[in-house]
Order: structure tokens, then C-alpha cells, then sequence
């Protein structure tokens, strides 16, 4: 794995917990580093910190206040 990819992966605690609970990343980005980018997109994927699912997130929270402060009415 190139220097690159690893200080990417150290400055980082989601890609570091992703790559230990999926080993087979190591191989991966051994042979060939420009999959970094499908690497990103899964860790992403998988603890949810796309564009949307923050926005989903917030929007969540905005109904839950919502039902909250409803409640009291």
C-alpha cells in the first residue's frame, strides 16, 4: 500500500475501523490504490456520511421537535 493511502487511512477513525472490520481492503489496496475511491464510497455507504443522509438526518430531527412541541399544544 503507498505511503498515500496509508496516511489517508491513519488521519481518518471511519476508514480505519472500516478497514479492520473488512481485512479485505488490505489486499485490495495493496495491488491496486486507485481503488481508494470505491474504498471512500463503501466506509460512505456504510456509516451513513453522504449529502443525503445528513440531510435525511436533520430532517429527522426537525419532525421529531416537531411532534415534541406538538405534543404540548
Amino acid at each position: 500500500m503507498n505511503l498515500d493511502i496509508q496516511f489517508r487511512i491513519k488521519n481518518n477513525r471511519n476508514y480505519q475501523r472500516y478497514i479492520r472490520e473488512n481485512s479485505h481492503w488490505y489486499k485490495i489496496l495493496n495491488r491496486t490504490p486507485e481503488a481508494f475511491k470505491i474504498f471512500e464510497a463503501e466506509v460512505k455507504d456504510r456509516y451513513r456520511l453522504r449529502v443525503t443522509d445528513r440531510i435525511s438526518k436533520i430532517l429527522e430531527s426537525i419532525e421529531l421537535f416537531q411532534t415534541f412541541f406538538s405534543s404540548f399544544k
